[in-house]
């Protein structure tokens, strides 16, 4: 694994990093971001030029690396959170680790959704995750925060505070228990939190946290806090001894953009560019996946209907014919679209083609929207690994053509007829 440039400041001037911007949707309202306003010669969080779709990322990744071999972090920041945009963040990432798997990837987020994705970011390999904290104090974080979004349900004042404060709290522990490096990042305030800096380091160090980044405000038009003092080099310095006492402050940030690319401090101009070339770029977005899925009772015939398929196996193609790779479990039934969009996003990622006896309107739609190839037919598992790799005529014991079942079917696997 690469070294982390933000983490290890020895890598700075050798070790590049990219900013992947897939994840627009934010879950909460930050009194000092404004993600609307962008200026080319500016660098702070919130910033992106372009957005990307997962596949318009990975070919701009696989381009940049091209141009600049010395990249060694893939991360996404933004521009909103990654988690309020859980399917873009995870899609981007399982591809990646099949395309460039010797990259060092990290997440930076708010932490209010990150919980539930733990398990998946470890598996993906997500090595770094940085957690933005500003203050221990409900009360504090209400003059912070808008406005925090969780679980369908908004709150606002010293209620948001609360919620957010415990999942970001929470989650530190339950990282720290899987290996991930958990640096925390820390938004100075003038008037607003400085005085609560230590106390939070001092939290976060007994909770497992390596290391804390105290970040100095960047006054933006058109937000709550665009008339506050940036703070000064020597506050700065001030706050940075402070915490550590308790926690490796960390000296060499360069406020990233949600779309940095380059060495720390120090980004490609012609990055910027690429970026806005591969935010117009129509691609097949099962495009650069190797991998078939198969609905099957046992793993030898194309025998299951997708909505009764509680597994699905994996394999792909190797020199010496065809490989399986796992099986893995199908979302949960009575989820609705989202059932099927998890399915897409996460647990297909990686997938060009999926083989089915059976499949409904919607969930074929769901498939093919996110690239994903899906072809009907009963018999052989190889028989069809043969049409999706080697473009030959399908072969099938008996060609299902099956439409009409949804989300409550429960069948034998032969169809509703």
């Amino acid at each position: 694994m690469f070294p982390h440039p933000c983490f290890d400041e020895s890598a700075r001037l050798t070790h590049a990093r990219v900013h992947l911007p897939v994840a627009p949707k934010c879950n909460i309202q930050c009194n000092y971001c404004n993600r609307k306003y962008d200026c080319c010669n500016e660098s702070r969080p919130g910033v992106s030029s372009a957005v990307l779709s997962p596949m318009q990322a990975i070919h701009y990744l696989k381009a940049l690396s091209q141009k600049m071999p010395n990249i060694s972090v893939l991360g996404i920041a933004g521009p909103g959170d990654p988690f309020a945009n859980p399917e873009e963040t995870l899609t981007t990432l399982k591809i990646a680790k099949q395309e460039l798997s010797n990259l060092t990837f990290c997440l930076s987020t708010n932490g209010l959704d990150l919980s539930p994705h733990i398990d998946e970011i470890v598996a993906i390999g997500v090595s770094h995750v940085t957690i933005t904290i500003n203050s221990l104090n409900p009360a504090t974080l209400a003059k912070i925060y808008r406005w925090v979004r969780y679980k369908r349900r908004v709150y606002r004042g010293e209620e948001a505070g609360e919620v957010l404060l415990e999942q970001q709290l929470s989650c530190i522990g339950k990282l720290k228990e899987k290996g991930i490096t958990v640096k925390i990042n820390t938004v100075v305030c003038p008037g607003i939190n400085d005085g609560e800096i230590e106390e939070l380091a001092e939290k976060i160090a007994s909770t497992g946290a390596d290391t804390m980044n105290c970040i100095p405000l960047y006054p933006t038009e058109n937000t709550d806090f665009e008339y506050l003092e940036e703070p000064s080099k020597e506050m700065m310095q001030h706050v940075k001894k402070r915490i550590a006492k308790y926690i490796k402050p960390m000296a060499h940030c360069a406020r990233c953009r949600a779309d940095a690319a380059g060495l720390l401090g120090n980004d490609d101009p012609e990055a910027m560019n690429m970026i806005g070339q591969f935010s117009s770029l129509i691609v097949n977005r099962g495009e650069g996946r190797s991998r078939v899925a198969v609905a099957s009772n046992e793993g030898i015939l194309v025998n299951l209907h997708l909505g009764e398929a509680r597994k699905v196996y994996v394999f792909e193609q190797s020199k010496n014919g065809y490989h399986f790779i796992e099986t893995r479990n199908a979302p949960p039934e009575g989820g609705g679209m989202e059932r099927w969009r998890e399915l897409a996003c996460n647990t297909l990622a990686d997938c060009q083609a999926i083989l089915v006896a059976g499949i409904g309107e919607t969930p074929m739609k769901v498939l093919q929207e996110n690239g994903i190839r899906v072809l009907q037919m009963s018999g052989l598992i190889d028989s069809g690994l043969d049409a999706v790799y080697l473009n030959l005529p399908l072969k099938t014991l008996c060609r299902s053509d099956f439409t009409k079942c949804g989300e409550s079917c429960r069948g034998a696997g032969n169809g509703c007829g």
